[in-house]
């Protein structure tokens, strides 16, 4: 089945993004993606959660640190990912699986919470996968980076050189939860902060320099100012990322 669904081209390049793992960009990227988890979720308390495309196990091991839950498990289609997460030794980690990309090898409601951060962006058949997260899971916590903005058309190759498959908004990714029966509990909206910004663009230490450093802290700061003036429209016109937290739908919509 995995062969029919994800092709061997595809396993082989995420195999090779994490033996090739710079671990300070993705320690940094999962800093705020917790921070994004913790947040959305600060009302609700869950004993056993399962992270679906758990790359590196870098969001699994931040979440542990911060005892958000009390056992994790992790499926990740790249043995590499895999073998990575198992090397961290992460607390209260029950189980670490390769998974084919869309069937998850758990009973149904299995976990009080499944996350998908990151991931669907890359995903072929993304309505396949949300009805596994659903299945698996009382509530589904997804994030995905904000692709979709002004001059998208110019950048393609710049997000497929990320593997990004897919493009949201808000508003697109809400549509496409709600016709798969989730019902959006809590969301936020993310901007890229400096800190993130200053390790992307100064990887070239010859590329700093005052000028561009304050830059960097002017756009962030105006687009906040933005951000309040302006609520929630706004907030995710200026979003870098969407995270939402989502629970089942007793009546979900029919699509046909």
């Amino acid at each position: 089945m995995q062969q029919d669904i994800i092709s061997e081209s595809v396993k082989t390049a995420y195999d090779s993004f994490y033996e090739k793992h710079d671990e300070g960009w993705r320690l940094l990227g999962a800093k705020y993606k917790v921070q994004h988890i913790i947040d959305v979720s600060k009302d609700y308390s869950f004993k056993n959660i399962l992270e679906v495309g758990a790359g590196d196990g870098s969001i699994l091991r931040l979440l542990a640190e911060n005892n958000f839950a009390e056992q994790y498990s992790a499926v990740e289609i790249s043995e590499s990912g895999v073998e990575r997460i198992k090397s961290l030794n992460i607390p209260k980690l029950k189980t670490v699986q390769v998974f084919d990309g869309y069937h998850l090898p758990f009973g149904d409601d299995e976990f009080d919470l499944v996350i998908l951060s990151h991931v669907l962006e890359h995903v072929e058949h993304e309505r396949m996968l949300l009805r596994e997260l659903r299945r698996v899971a009382r509530m589904c916590l997804i994030e995905v980076p904000k692709d979709y903005r002004f001059g998208v058309d110019n950048r393609l190759s710049h997000f497929l050189g990320y593997g990004h498959i897919n493009m949201y908004t808000p508003t697109s990714l809400r549509y496409l939860l709600l016709t798969e029966g989730f019902k959006v509990e809590k969301d936020l909206t993310s901007m890229i902060t400096p800190e993130v910004t200053r390790f992307y663009k100064f990887a070239d230490p010859q590329k700093k320099n005052f000028v561009a450093d304050l830059k960097i802290t002017l756009e962030y700061a105006v687009k906040n100012l933005l951000c309040s003036l302006g609520g929630k429209k706004a907030a995710e016109k200026f979003a870098s990322a969407y995270t939402v937290l989502c629970s089942k739908q007793a009546n979900a919509p029919k699509l046909f």
